[in-house]
């Protein structure tokens, strides 16, 4: 079992950054593909940003150039770090990770955190 536990979230401007972290822990040998989806107000949840085994990223296009994903040494810690943020970047932010790879596997098939809540005001 794999335990996910998101930080980082808060209340920006339009054009503010916010960085958050993913703690990982439990068993954490099967992990192939680690990301991050949200769930704006209102919408259906959506792919962010994903990572995998490699260090191989990808991106949604509505974050690209703005967003980066990343992860610490020992691959404990999922990091995104979110510049120039808009007002519909605003929602529930969930770190995911799967055994397989791909931002659709992990919507399909992903062991989820909790959130956090980022909100953009313009």
């Amino acid at each position: 079992q794999v335990q996910l536990q998101e930080s980082g979230g808060g209340s920006v401007q339009s054009g503010g950054s916010l960085r958050l972290s993913c703690a990982v822990s439990g068993n954490t040998n099967r992990i192939n593909y680690m990301g991050w989806v949200r769930q704006p107000p209102g919408k259906q949840r959506e792919g962010v940003a994903g990572i995998d085994a490699d260090g191989r990223t990808t991106y949604a296009d509505s974050v690209k150039g703005r967003f980066t994903i990343s992860q610490d040494n020992t691959k404990n810690t999922l990091f995104l770090q979110m510049n120039s943020l808009k007002p519909e970047d605003t929602g529930i932010y969930i770190c995911a990770a799967g055994g397989g790879r791909g931002l659709d596997y992990l919507m399909r098939y992903g062991t989820y955190g909790q959130g956090t809540q980022v909100t953009v005001s313009s």
